[in-house]
């Protein structure tokens, strides 16, 4: 694990001058390389704290986590958020087949090890949701609790949808049209490639204004776009095969305005846990929870971090 730049002080490595909502206390910057690959990421909180790992969804990176790092420094966290494959520069391979969920979850693994976190609380949004589920799934043992933020488990939303779910069918419209080849990338980019269309998918979505720009920053990188639209393409069925009840304590946050995932699988997640499991909606709230209500879902985090 680098550094950007040297570190000012013995424990904290590349101290800059970002701040989450809530309680100011600065953010480091990181570079850690894993999976023989290297990924940018945020991070807060001492060195020796409880390791939280936490995975961003589409089109976000890391800065949506912003709103939660400092309150979980405040905690005694070390809570890291790394920009996932695709969205780091130097974490960008070309082929489809390199977005598939066995790399993804091997990610988080590779970067747990990196960040020395031998056991950790996992938490994710949207398609870092995804894949915080196929890590409690598959290796629990490396898990102390799981915390998912608007993705329901990945059985309920195929039962949903195989059930005749219409709504959710209709929500779930734009997975299917982003993995086409080419074309979300024209209608996202736009003709000038500034990211237009982008911009007011995000914002008509409930999101603001200076979060999305801050996306298309990165977005709009030389194979940026593509890279995030390929973890769509390379969605398989067989990522459902054989998927055991999840074991680990386990949070499900959904909130009730989100315009992608609606109610029915969101209720149906509990019979996918076996585990401890607690069910929190936030009425009001749009899919981009992280950004959106960052103090209440703060608070939740850590309530449901110390009480595992």
């Amino acid at each position: 694990m680098s550094q950007l730049p040297s570190s000012p002080a013995p424990n904290y490595p590349a101290l800059t001058q970002e701040r989450g909502r809530g309680i100011d206390r600065l953010i480091d910057r990181l570079e850690v390389d894993a999976n023989h690959m290297t990924f940018t990421a945020r991070a807060a909180g001492p060195h020796d704290g409880r390791p939280v790992l936490l995975l961003h969804g589409f089109p976000q990176t890391s800065w949506s986590w912003r709103g939660q790092l400092s309150p979980l420094a405040a905690a005694s966290c070390r809570a890291v958020a790394p920009d996932q494959r695709g969205y780091s520069n130097g974490a960008r391979p070309r082929a489809v087949s390199a977005y598939s969920m066995d790399h993804l979850v091997s990610d988080v693994l590779a970067l747990a090890e990196a960040l020395e976190m031998e056991t950790f609380d996992l938490v994710g949004h949207d398609w870092g949701g995804m894949v915080a589920w196929m890590v409690a799934t598959h290796h629990p043992e490396r898990l102390r609790s799981l915390t998912v933020v608007s993705t329901p488990h990945p059985l309920a939303l195929h039962h949903a949808l195989l059930g005749g779910d219409a709504e959710q069918a209709r929500r779930s419209g734009s997975m299917e049209a982003f993995r086409r080849a080419k074309v979300p990338e024209k209608l996202l980019l736009g003709a000038d490639r500034s990211g237009s269309g982008l911009l007011e998918l995000l914002t008509e979505s409930g999101l603001n204004d200076a979060d999305a720009r801050e996306y298309i920053s990165v977005m709009t990188e030389p194979g940026a776009m593509t890279a995030a639209l390929n973890w769509f393409r390379a969605m398989a069925a067989e990522d459902l095969l054989d998927l055991e009840p999840v074991t680990v304590p386990t949070m499900y946050v959904w909130s009730s305005e989100d315009a992608s995932l609606g109610r029915a699988a969101a209720e149906a997640t509990a019979e996918c846990v076996v585990g401890p499991y607690r069910f929190e909606v936030l009425e009001g709230v749009n899919h981009w929870v992280p950004e959106s209500a960052p103090d209440a879902l703060s608070k939740l985090l850590i309530a449901q971090l110390y009480a595992t």
